[in-house]
C-alpha cells in the first residue's frame, strides 16, 4: 500500500498538494503575463506577519491559541493584496512600486510579531518552509473551498481577465469593470497563497506560482495551452516533491522547489535542442 493510502498526515498533505498544485499555476499564468510574478513575494510576506500575528495573540487569547493561524494569514494576505491594487493607483505612472511597499511592511511586521512572540517556534518553522506532517483536515477543507471559489471565478471571468491581463488599459476603454474583477483576482492570489503555504512554505510559494509558468511558455503556442502545461507541471512537481520529502525526510518546500526547477531548465533545453520558432510569448 502506497505511505499515502496509508497514513492520514500523508492523506491531508496529498490532497491539499494536489489541488494546491492546480490553482498557484492556473492564477500564476495571468500574474506573468500582467508581469507582476513578485506580488506572490509581497503577498506571502505579508501573510507571514498574520500567522505570526496569530502565534502571538495566542499566548495572550485562547481563542487564537487553539485557532487555526492561517485564518488571520488569509485575512492579512487579502488585506494586502487590496492595499496593493489601491497602490497601483496612486502611483500611476510607477505601479511596480506597490509589490516592494507591502512586501517591505510585511517583513516588518513579520519581524517584530515574531520578536515580540520571544522568536521562532516548530509551527512557524513549518510555515517558514512547508511541511507534510503539519497539513490537517481542516486545511484540506479550507484548500478545497478555495479551490471552488477560484476556479468558479476563473470560468466566468476568464475573457476579462485575459484581456484585462494583456491590455489592462484597453480593456476599461472596452468596457470592462476592470476594478472589482483585478481586486478580486488579487483576494483570489490571497487566499491560494495563504493556502499553499503548510505544503511549499511562505518562502517558497512564488515559486509555485512562476516556475511551472516560466517553463509553460516556452514550450506552449498559446495561452490557453500555457495553462494547461503550467497546471501539468505544477502538479508534477508537487507529487514529485511529497514523495522525495517523505522518503528523504526534507521540506516539502524545498523539494517541490528543485523538481519545478528540474522541469524548468528540461523545457529551456528542449526548445535550446527543437530551435523551432521563436518562444517566450503568448
Amino acid at each position: 500500500m502506497l505511505p499515502f493510502l496509508k497514513y492520514e498526515f500523508l492523506q491531508n498533505a496529498f490532497l491539499t498538494g494536489i489541488m494546491v498544485g492546480l490553482l498557484a499555476p492556473v492564477l500564476g499564468v495571468f500574474i506573468v503575463v500582467r508581469r507582476q510574478a513578485l506580488i506572490a513575494d509581497a503577498l506571502s510576506h505579508i501573510t507571514l506577519a498574520g500567522i505570526a500575528a496569530n502565534l502571538l495573540l495566542g499566548k495572550w487569547s485562547s481563542f487564537f491559541a487553539t485557532a487555526n493561524p492561517i485564518y488571520l494569514g488569509m485575512a492579512f494576505s487579502v488585506g494586502g493584496a487590496i492595499f496593493i491594487e489601491q497602490l497601483r493607483k496612486v502611483y500611476k505612472h510607477y505601479e511596480e512600486l506597490a509589490i516592494p511597499i507591502i512586501m517591505s511592511a510585511g517583513i516588518g511586521l513579520s519581524v517584530i510579531f515574531i520578536s515580540m512572540a520571544d522568536g521562532f517556534n516548530t509551527d512557524l518553522f513549518n510555515y517558514l518552509f512547508g511541511s507534510i506532517i503539519a497539513v490537517k483536515q481542516s486545511d484540506v477543507w479550507t484548500v478545497f473551498a478555495i479551490l471552488i471559489v477560484v476556479l468558479l471565478f476563473v470560468f466566468f471571468m476568464y475573457k476579462e481577465l485575459f484581456v484585462l491581463s494583456f491590455d489592462e488599459e484597453q480593456g476599461r476603454l472596452s468596457g470592462i469593470r476592470s476594478n472589482w474583477i483585478l481586486v478580486a483576482f488579487m483576494a483570489m492570489t490571497a487566499l491560494v497563497i495563504a493556502a499553499s503555504m503548510k505544503i511549499v512554505g511562505i518562502l517558497l510559494v512564488s515559486a509555485l506560482m512562476t516556475l511551472p509558468v516560466a517553463a509553460s511558455i516556452r514550450i506552449a503556442k498559446g495561452f490557453k495551452q500555457a495553462i494547461w502545461l503550467s497546471v501539468l507541471f505544477g502538479e508534477v512537481a508537487v507529487i514529485s516533491g511529497m514523495f522525495l520529502s517523505y522518503y528523504l525526510d526534507l521540506a516539502s518546500g524545498g523539494t517541490i522547489v528543485l523538481c519545478l526547477v528540474v522541469i524548468l531548465f528540461l523545457c529551456i533545453s528542449y526548445k535550446k535542442f527543437t530551435g523551432s520558432r521563436k518562444v517566450g510569448h503568448l
